[in-house]
Formats: structure tokens, C-alpha cells, sequence
């Protein structure tokens, strides 16, 4: 067990205040600069823990089937991982991404100031793919142009996500009623 006064743990995103940078490349070659080219009404940023993960395959596949309705509702979607280049081209490759863009080579460092979980190397997951020797769980985030948060789940495990039809349903309704992103208070309880 580490110890406690050295221990470093994930950062607490707080809505309506400014996300951290991202400038990651992408696997069609470009890049992906948070902010540079925002959604009309929001990025949605969909972190996975790589190749190696069955359930994120599943969960990407999804996204890719519903990406046309974010993109009708002015969202801009990109999955985001720690894994290389090549890990990541397969990842794309295997949900048939067309309309979800792929960014790869997230630090861990970085991954630690978007509040996300690292983990370690448990070897050979359930379908043979070497996880990598650290990388960071899941979390899904939705972004305002502005670059503040408007939505995070953040998780340890890879089990029971956020689903992407009910998070389509959820930007209908939030922005149909202009409701403001929540949990923002701070002060003393």
C-alpha cells in the first residue's frame, strides 16, 4: 500500500469552470485541439481504456451508430485513449469509425488533471490483447464551446457506462430548456 502523503489522486472536474487542454493526434492524421473547432453546442469527449478492452470495443460501436444524431444536434464527438497510433487505427478500424473521430497517445498525466483513474497491467485480457503496462479507465465528458464542463461521468471500471441514447436524449432536452450544467457548488455543507 502506498503511502498516504504521497499518494496522488485524480482531479475533480467542476462544471461551468474551464476543462484542462487537449492536443492529441488523430488517426485520420490530423489533430485533435479541444476548443480549436468546438461543437455548435458541445464536444463530446468519450475517454477508453484501449484496444485491450472488450467492453470499450462494444461501447465504441455504439457511438459510432449514434454519432449521425450528435451530429445533428451541433456535437462533436472524439473517443480518446493512452494507446499508440497503431492500437488505435485498430480500435477504429474494428467499430468501422466514420463518424467518430480517434485521438490517441493520451498522457497519464494528463488523463490524472481530466479527473480520470489509472490503472495497471493486469496481462492478456478475456479476448488476448496485452493491456498496457498503465492506462487510464473510462469517463465520458461533455464540453461547452466555451471550454467548460457541462457533463462528466467519470469510473474505475469499464462496467455500466453512460449510454449514448440516453445522453442524445439528455442534450435534447438541455438544450431545448437551456439547463445549466449542475453540481458546480463548492461552499462549506
Amino acid at each position: 500500500m502506498s503511502n498516504p502523503s504521497t499518494e496522488i489522486r485524480p482531479s475533480i472536474l467542476l462544471p461551468r469552470q474551464p476543462v484542462p487542454a487537449l492536443d492529441l493526434p488523430l488517426t485520420n492524421g490530423e489533430r485533435f485541439v479541444l476548443g480549436a473547432q468546438p461543437g455548435e453546442q458541445f464536444d463530446l469527449l468519450v475517454f477508453y481504456r484501449g484496444l485491450h478492452c472488450p467492453l470499450c470495443a462494444k461501447y465504441l460501436i455504439e457511438l459510432e451508430r449514434l454519432a449521425p444524431e450528435f451530429a445533428s444536434r451541433g456535437v462533436n464527438v472524439v473517443a480518446i485513449s493512452s494507446d499508440t497510433e497503431e492500437r488505435a487505427q485498430e480500435m477504429a478500424k474494428k467499430v468501422s469509425a466514420s463518424g467518430v473521430r480517434f485521438a490517441y497517445g493520451l498522457p497519464l498525466k494528463a488523463a490524472r488533471e481530466w479527473g480520470l483513474y489509472i490503472s495497471e497491467s493486469r496481462g492478456k485480457t478475456s479476448i488476448g490483447i496485452e493491456e498496457p503496462a498503465m492506462f487510464s479507465e473510462p469517463a465520458v465528458y461533455i464540453v461547452r464551446p466555451d471550454g467548460t464542463l457541462y457533463y462528466g461521468a467519470v469510473q474505475t471500471m469499464p462496467f455500466a457506462r453512460p449510454g449514448f441514447a440516453d445522453l442524445v436524449a439528455a442534450i435534447d432536452f438541455a438544450v431545448a430548456k437551456d439547463y445549466p450544467a449542475r453540481g458546480e457548488y463548492t461552499g462549506a455543507v
